[in-house]
């Protein structure tokens, strides 16, 4: 069972889901997401991943999962709110990686466009680069990404190389943006130059000279909300 917050603005208004990132949560990692979407007048829902919050489940997917609850949410705000009310998708970190590689599922006809904040591209690979961090033998690094794929496999039932936002949004149906800080040491922006050179007709790829993780929005809000606010004018028309 998933859990989310919805913020109601105005009837019939375009409604914004946003999906927040690793072990973090949504009123969080949108404080400015969510207000940009509120001042242009739009409705919005902030979820709670699977195993997150309030959402049931036990298991962090990294976005393989993840990213059919972002298409079960599509769906629900189809039905609440009908088929002509348009909807956005936006995530941050793995929220951003989860609605990227959404855009590569069957999506309901209403979701107008995707805006993704310093997502990674392939799961098995942002392991293998945060273990390069940690204090931890060489032995084990180098062994973390098999162990990881069987691990996945035996306690999570899912294969963390089924999915990546790279491969997805070659079949995306739906303009996508993409931010990200040039000084991310979490998620390194070249991980999303990347997904925006396997698309450059749909995607708008924008980067925050010296931002960190997930911080654009705060390093440079007028830049920020400018673009946001260009790319969901684009999308609603």
């Amino acid at each position: 069972k998933l859990f989310g917050r919805y913020y109601h603005v105005q009837d019939g208004a375009p409604v914004q889901i946003q999906f927040h990132g690793y072990k973090s949560y949504g009123i969080r990692d949108f404080c400015g997401g969510n207000k940009l979407a509120r001042e242009r007048g739009h409705n919005t829902i902030i979820i709670d991943h699977r195993a997150h919050g309030e959402s049931e489940g036990r298991v962090i997917t990294f976005g393989i999962k993840e990213s059919m609850d972002c298409v079960t949410w599509a769906k629900y705000a189809m039905e609440r709110f009908g088929e002509d009310v348009p909807v956005i998708l936006a995530g941050i970190s793995m929220g951003g990686a989860s609605v990227l590689m959404a855009s590569g599922h069957e999506l309901p006809p209403n979701v107008k466009g995707i805006i993704s904040d310093c997502p990674f591209s392939k799961p098995l690979e942002i392991i293998k680069y945060s273990s390069q961090d940690m204090d931890l033998p060489k032995i084990v690094k180098v062994l973390t990404g098999p162990f990881a794929v069987l691990g996945a496999k035996i306690y999570g039932g899912f294969d963390l190389k089924s999915n990546s936002a790279e491969e997805a949004v070659k079949k995306t149906k739906v303009p996508i943006m993409i931010v990200h800080g040039e000084d991310d040491k979490v998620v390194p922006h070249y991980i999303s130059e990347k997904i925006y050179k396997a698309n450059p007709e749909m995607i708008r790829w924008e980067t925050f000279p010296e931002a960190s993780h997930g911080v654009s929005y705060i390093f440079d809000t007028p830049r920020y909300a400018k673009i946001t606010n260009e790319f969901i004018d684009m999308c609603l028309k």
